[in-house]
């Protein structure tokens, strides 16, 4: 599967602009930490991209989510390891995160929805005037953003990155998207 057959797949899924926006953004840091790992990038990029292709089919419903999702993408021909890694977000679904991958896609998404809630507190709402230290600081400020999973961002180092590594990491990820987050 392709990234323009897969992104073709996501949109016949997600009618919600904002949930593409976000499927966009967990691809971006997807992308970069294989690249800071050296693993496959396309391949994480993709498993980033449809890592919520079932959400509005379960209604949002988080507990569900990759479960679904799992059984979309197997029914659509995906690599096994994206399936895996999206079935491995949910602990429902008895798959454990065992590769760098699964950690990964595990961390990636709630960091992207903290950033994108640190960009709309911007008066200009560009990713371009969040820096580092204020995405640390509302990550510390359980008020802000709690749909953020802080459990699931500190879920970082499990890849051995620390907080702030992978704050650093994602920002840069997304910023070199802003022209799709905006």
């Amino acid at each position: 599967m392709d990234r323009a057959r897969a992104l073709e797949e996501l949109k016949l899924r997600l009618e919600n602009d904002e949930n593409l926006k976000h499927s966009l953004a967990a691809e971006a840091i997807m992308r970069k930490l294989a690249e800071y790992f050296r693993e496959d990038v396309e391949l994480w990029g993709i498993a980033g991209l449809v890592h919520d292709i079932d959400l509005e089919r379960i209604q949002y419903d988080i507990s569900q989510s990759g479960i679904m999702g799992g059984d979309i993408l197997e029914a659509l021909d995906f690599d096994p390891t994206i399936i895996y890694a999206v079935r491995s977000r949910n602990p429902k679904s008895r798959h454990q995160r065992r590769r760098k991958i699964d950690k990964a896609i595990y961390c990636a998404p709630p960091m992207s929805v903290l950033i994108s809630a640190c960009m709309n507190i911007q008066p200009d709402k560009k990713i371009e005037n969040v820096d580092e230290a204020l995405v640390l600081s509302m990550f510390h400020d359980n008020s802000f953003a709690p749909e953020a999973d802080r459990k699931k961002i500190a879920a970082c180092s499990e890849l051995n990155l620390s907080l702030e590594e992978f704050i650093k990491i994602s920002l840069e990820a997304m910023k070199e998207i802003s022209d799709k987050l905006n």
